[in-house]
């Protein structure tokens, strides 16, 4: 086996993926994850051939462990669900910021020096335009946003203090299997609790950009490949955008639902919670520099996203 790769994160819904991409590369990887969102089913394929540290990078000698002999870090842990940020920021604050500060640290000690870092396109917040290209400024409406731009800002000191080459990637909603969060997976589990009626967070105008996590991996492959000296950020996304009203309907026809009758819940201008934005779609010009381009359209993603979530959560309630 080649090198080791540290994925923090790696039993969650995206860092799995990249544990699947690093694995098939052959590299050696070994995964850091405390369980409280991620799952020992997204990684359970590889039958042993990943070291697993069932652990928490709030610990600093659990990080410190983590980063022992690794020549990269993809690091991908964090709490997920923004909506939590509104009730308890503490929690955003501690494994997203606390996180990110204690790998850091133990990366300086330990004398690694590359990191890819899964930002969010939340970091913008309410852009007075879209698409939003890099350049833009950082706004964000969530503590969830503020915390991953807090990690932005940590990471690039210590690229310019400590010589790591970082790259912060600013992914849009990603979408596939093994996805367990966001706005899919929640239609599709209140549609299996009642098929005619659908509750949508929002007044269904809401407008976002997806990609497919295929593409997102084939992303951050892209630009590790291309890490350069210091600290660079890279939006993530495909280039067109939808509205959750088309949401619903991608996911009501995977479902093979017809007639079903929608119950809007909007909040301040028609968003779905407090810290929820209106409309935000990214610009991936810096990406598509380096040789990426997504093979998958917003539409196209959400669809075989459905399909697979579906077809997932099906056989996890009817087991052979």
């Amino acid at each position: 086996m080649g090198s080791i790769i540290l994925v923090t994160g790696g039993a969650g819904f995206i860092g799995s993926h990249i544990v699947d991409r690093l694995l098939l590369e052959g590299y050696s990887v070994r995964v850091l994850d405390n369980f409280s969102s991620g799952r020992l089913e997204n990684i359970r394929h590889h039958r042993g051939g990943v070291e697993v540290l069932n652990a928490d990078l709030k610990d600093f000698e659990a990080s410190v462990k983590a980063v022992s002999g690794v020549e990269a870090v993809f690091h991908f842990a964090a709490n997920p669900e923004v909506r939590v940020s509104t009730i308890n920021p503490e929690i955003h604050f501690n494994e997203n910021i606390v996180a990110t500060f204690n790998l850091l640290e133990a990366m300086r000690k330990a004398g690694v020096k590359q990191l890819i870092f899964a930002s969010s396109s939340s970091v913008y917040g309410e852009p007075d335009g879209i698409p939003v290209d890099e350049s833009a400024p950082l706004r964000p409406v969530s503590v969830y946003g503020a915390s991953k731009a807090a990690c932005e800002s940590l990471i690039h000191a210590y690229s310019r203090l400590y010589g790591i080459r970082a790259a912060a990637l600013r992914y849009a909603n990603v979408v596939g299997p093994r996805l367990r969060h966001g706005v899919v997976y929640d239609f599709i589990i209140k549609l299996m609790k009642q098929p005619g009626l659908l509750e949508v967070l929002g007044d269904g105008t809401q407008v976002r950009s997806y990609i497919h996590v295929s593409d997102a991996v084939e992303a951050t492959i892209t630009v590790w490949r291309n890490l350069k000296e210091g600290f660079e950020a890279y939006n993530v996304g495909s280039e067109d955008w939808v509205d959750v009203n088309e949401i619903a309907g991608i996911v009501t026809s995977a479902m093979g639902l017809r007639d079903v009758k929608y119950a809007y819940k909007p909040v301040l201008h028609g968003v779905g919670w407090l810290g929820d934005v209106k409309r935000i779609a990214l610009a991936i010009d810096r990406l598509k520099g380096l040789g990426f381009h997504p093979k998958m359209n917003s539409r196209q993603a959400l669809t075989e996203a459905a399909k697979s979530i579906i077809q997932e959560l099906r056989g996890e309630l009817n087991p052979l």
